[in-house]
């Protein structure tokens, strides 16, 4: 089956031409600009988009679990079908391999399914029952019982550097249509084509399963004007939003500036540090070395999740490290970064970076001969330096780390403690660190929601146990993830019910439990 892209916006069921600034796709391997054209949303679609959201609101959070399970199924479906599409298109929009992006729609199909998995299970219901006891001392107790409700109509950002797995179709939306919220997307601007098809997908399931009008709309425009109309449009609940710090912060000041604000979960910025501890470094550096330089330059350094930091303490074993990460990083060829603005801004960080007088450049990478292309950089500073200039702590968006070398274990923990908030960071172990990482872990708890032991931090398993998130500044809301079927509860509120009539209980908390929810009755869990 074709799925042509034509450059219009979904407004609901309907598709409609913006009327704004036009804008074409962008190949960032040549430069060369492709249509169809499309054009921002004006005041008049996003009033609509957001209205429409609204009225859907009371229809869509009423549809059984199954039904909205269905659906979220029905999505992936419609995605998986488009494979062949949407990487062709997503390819040329973004300059990434044809097999990263087979593989970010399995991805962005296969959390979808979770979703539908974690929406019938029911545990998100979060159903508490305190029965009521009318003869309790000196007071009787009232009957009360607990749910979570969504919050309503949720805008959600596309990311540049998943233009499937955090976009359109992403985590963001998915976890918040299993919420029973409506959503409303702003596509980012580098890949408008993919993002058309990924609504696309979305409004055939919701059409095929019968889910209210209004229950997805996308819209095309730049983060200030578009964006910002969103985020101040009163009837948006919440925000979803992955990208830059200063993106992600402009976001959270106009929801807090809100005469009602809203939570905006963003997910910004991480320079993902590792730590190479002792016996391991010994063990196994140039090992290390070279599976090191594999992380940092897989997706010319564009996840989020890259290491731009390596912490380890002098000696034998960083000398090896040293030797082979260089060797690797010098092996390396140049890349094709997403955009031509955000190729710029990796050049800036990394002359910024490289002309720091306590900065040693050990390693660059083969010259990049696309029209947006970066090349690897290996850097290397002190401990101390490190401490006392918080501008080489900062994220360079793309395939450099700073290799810090610490005098001893004492150093290393003082950089720890000094360091931002953190998506993960990772430690490479032997048996014989493991008393020096048990003392560590706690100082790991508090800086990153992610602690990776003999591994990487690029690759985030979609899954009931993962963390996409951390402190501040990784994340605007440490207490939440954006992967996994936690990020459901970013989008519900609790609502006790105090002696309700039985006949009026929402399903899932009437005494004769007819869903089989897990309940936690006198705080007892159980489906009882």
């Amino acid at each position: 089956m074709s799925y042509p892209v034509t450059g219009e916006q979904f407004l609901g069921t309907a598709r409609v031409p913006g009327t704004g600034p036009a804008r074409t796709a962008v190949d960032p391997s040549t430069g060369e600009t492709f249509g169809p054209e499309y054009r921002d949303a004006a005041s008049e679609h996003i009033e609509r988009a957001c209205a429409a959201a609204e009225l859907a609101f009371d229809a869509y959070r009423a549809v059984p679990d199954e039904q909205r399970a269905r659906f979220l199924r029905a999505i992936a479906d419609e995605l998986t079908n488009r494979t062949d599409a949407l990487v062709e298109r997503a390819g040329r929009e973004s300059g990434l391999p044809a097999a990263r992006l087979t593989g970010e729609v399995a991805r962005t199909a296969g959390q979808l399914r979770l979703f539908a998995e974690t929406v019938e299970e029911g545990s998100w219901h979060g159903a508490r029952i305190d029965p009521a006891i009318p003869d309790r001392q000196p007071l009787p107790r009232a009957d009360i019982r607990q749910r979570q409700v969504p919050l309503g109509p949720v805008a959600v950002f596309g990311a540049s550097n998943f233009p499937l797995a955090f976009s359109v179709a992403g985590g963001d939306t998915a976890s918040a249509l299993a919420a029973g919220c409506p959503v409303v997307v702003k596509a980012h601007e580098a890949h408008p084509g993919t993002s058309e098809l990924a609504a696309g997908a979305i409004a055939a399931a919701a059409e095929a399963t019968g889910m209210p009008d209004g229950v997805f709309s996308l819209l095309y425009g730049d983060g200030p004007t578009v964006g910002g109309a969103l985020a101040a449009d009163p009837r948006i609940q919440a925000i979803g939003f992955t990208g830059s710090r200063g993106a992600g912060l402009a976001l959270t000041r106009a929801a807090a500036a809100r005469p009602v604000p809203i939570p905006v979960y963003a997910e910004m910025s991480s320079t993902n540090p590792v730590l190479l501890l002792p016996s391991a470094l010994a063990s196994r550096g140039a090992d290390l070395g070279t599976a090191f330089v594999g992380s940092l330059t897989l997706g010319a350094g564009q996840f989020c999740t890259n290491p731009g930091m390596v912490f380890a303490v002098e000696g034998d074993g960083l000398d090896a490290f040293e030797t082979s990460a260089r060797k690797a990083v010098e092996a390396s060829t140049g890349a094709t970064m997403l955009t031509a603005n955000i190729a710029r801004a990796y050049a800036s960080g990394v002359e910024k970076l490289s002309g720091h007088a306590d900065v040693q450049v050990l390693a660059t990478g083969a010259q990049p001969t696309t029209a947006s292309g970066g090349c690897a950089t290996l850097v290397a500073t002190d401990a101390a330096s490190l401490m006392a200039d918080a501008a080489l702590r900062d994220e360079v968006f793309g395939a450099t780390s700073v290799l810090v070398r610490c005098r001893d274990e004492a150093e290393l923990i003082a950089l720890l403690r000094v360091l931002e908030g953190q998506l993960t960071v990772t430690l490479h172990a032997d048996e014989a660190d493991h008393e020096l990482a048990g003392r560590l872990l706690p100082v790991l708890e508090r800086l990153a929601g992610r602690i990776v032991f003999n591994g990487w931090p690029t690759g985030v398993e979609v899954g009931h146990a993962m963390v996409h998130g951390g402190p501040y500044p990784a994340t605007s809301n440490s207490r939440t993830t954006s992967v996994g079927s936690l990020a459901i509860e970013r989008f519900l509120r609790p609502v006790a019910y105090q002696d309700a009539p039985a006949g009026i209980l929402p399903t899932e908390l009437r005494d004769d439990n007819p869903t089989g929810t897990w309940r936690r009755i006198n705080g007892v869990l159980g489906n009882h």
